[in-house]
């Protein structure tokens, strides 16, 4: 296995991911440069903890600076190479990689990759948890579960790591996974040139060519889980040399689709029927597709058919994913914070047929509403609350497709939207957060805003 003693490595970001390559690198016997746009003070505990393990740092604004200095240079997920002090590095030669890169160099264990613009989560931890009902010994990284590369050391060959990857952690790498799993993929973290971010990807293509390295590097005895039904997605299976399956809700000679609202598997030329959307615990049509893809990668890592269809019908799926949070005097609390993209949100407004308060809007992701627009107007959204720097595109989005429910604009905080949004339902309502934009304007990510609501609604409960 590659070593790094003596290896002078700047470890680029000092959050969870990042804290865990410095662990990693330590264990090694490098000499380590804690790097990060945050101050001292601003690290807080952080620093402290570092201290004892850290041979420098470098931090706040000058925190990219010099980096060529070191031997290797591992940068966030979350931090673009086409940042200009980086792709300055690339250009020079130098090593620039990210743990999930050295992860996948590292590995001794098999690993199940699960990308898609949403989705990914869901169907990552129903693979991990169906293996290890199966009898696998599971690691569930990337996104979802824990950082997994200072775990290099104790996974054995006979292990299998699922990881949820998205776009920022595929676009370097130079291995794919053995099975690849590619869910709808929809416009994301797109921004304009001119806009300075350094988690966004500069167009649509440069968005999907990232995504592709999921299968870019498989080999003939790989498979790749692609659905039939996303042109993008089925795109993929010109780029693999792997085996392609499909999943589908139209072509029922898909190697697993969805007929009827019911997933089928195809098991020694039979349909095996794997789960029905009445007899499992997630909500909303869409997540048959999820269940039909980690279906397929499952039969791929040779689980059984009704272990795979035990474990569906008992996942309870994700926490700020369509979750129940509380029924309030007859009013159903759902928080599905996670929901960053029209597409995702229309999905959730499907998912109901009872009247719904819907709360909308957030911060810039480079997203159409036009089609959110159409799903709320001829939907069964009773009101809509439109919060964030979205809220004049969205409600035009709604007014301009035709809907003529209540509109409440102009709120500011959490308490103010569920106060607002408890005024306005009756018993039998639904009060769903699916708000189809990122979180930046209003509060520090998707999970804040999702235990915000979740706080709000059970002061309202004990009230």
């Amino acid at each position: 296995m590659r070593t790094f003693k003596n290896k002078s490595v700047a470890v680029l970001g000092l959050s969870i991911e990042g804290l865990d390559s410095v662990q990693f690198f330590r264990a090694q016997g490098a000499k380590i440069c804690c790097s990060d746009r945050r101050t001292r003070q601003e690290l807080g505990e952080t620093y402290t903890k570092l201290a004892s393990v850290a041979d420098e740092f470098q931090l706040g604004e000058a925190y990219l600076a010099n980096l060529e200095r070191f031997d290797v240079v591992v940068r966030t997920p979350g931090m673009s190479l086409r940042l200009p002090e980086l792709a300055a590095l690339t250009k020079s030669g130098k090593e620039i990689t990210s743990a999930t890169k050295l992860f996948f160099e590292l590995s001794a264990a098999p690993i199940i990759g699960v990308t898609g613009t949403k989705g990914k989560g869901t169907t990552s931890t129903l693979i991990a948890r169906t293996l290890s009902a199966a009898g696998r010994k599971v690691w569930l990284g990337g996104n979802v579960g824990v950082p997994l590369l200072s775990k290099i050391p104790d996974i054995q060959k006979s292990d299998i790591v699922v990881l949820e990857l998205s776009s920022f952690q595929l676009e370097d790498l130079t291995k794919s996974p053995r099975v690849a799993v590619v869910l709808r993929t929809t416009q994301e973290h797109l921004v304009n040139q001119d806009t300075l971010a350094s988690n966004f990807h500069p167009d649509r293509e440069a968005y999907v060519d990232a995504k592709k390295s999921i299968v870019r590097y498989q080999n003939a005895g790989d498979t790749a889980v692609l659905n039939a039904d996303d042109p993008t997605s089925s795109s993929f299976a010109r780029e693999t040399k792997g085996h392609a399956l499909y999943f589908s809700r139209t072509d029922y000679s898909s190697a697993a689709f969805v007929r009827d609202h019911t997933v089928y598997l195809r098991e020694g030329g039979k349909e095996q029927k794997i789960a029905t959307l009445a007899g499992i615990k997630l909500r909303g049509e869409h997540n048959l597709d999820n269940i039909a893809a980690a279906a397929l990668a499952l039969q791929a890592a040779g689980v059984p058919v009704d272990v795979i269809a035990r474990s569906a019908a008992a996942f309870e799926g994700l926490e700020h994913r369509l979750e129940t949070v509380a029924t309030v005097g007859g009013v159903l609390y759902v928080n599905d914070s996670f929901s960053t993209v029209p597409e995702t949100a229309i999905a959730a407004i499907e998912s109901f047929t009872e009247p719904i308060i819907l709360i909308a809007g957030g911060s810039e992701k480079g997203s159409d509403f036009t089609q959110l627009g159409q799903s709320i107007a001829k939907g069964n959204v009773k009101a809509l609350i439109a919060i964030g720097k979205m809220t004049t595109r969205i409600v035009q989005a709604a007014r301009a497709a035709g809907y003529k429910g209540a509109v409440v604009t102009g709120l500011r905080s959490m308490p103010e939207i569920i106060t607002s949004a408890a005024k306005i339902a009756a018993s039998g309502d639904v009060v769903l957060l699916s708000p189809a934009a990122a979180s930046f304007d209003m509060f520090k990510n998707y999970k804040e805003r999702g235990y915000q609501f979740k706080h709000e609604v059970s002061l309202l409960a004990s009230g």
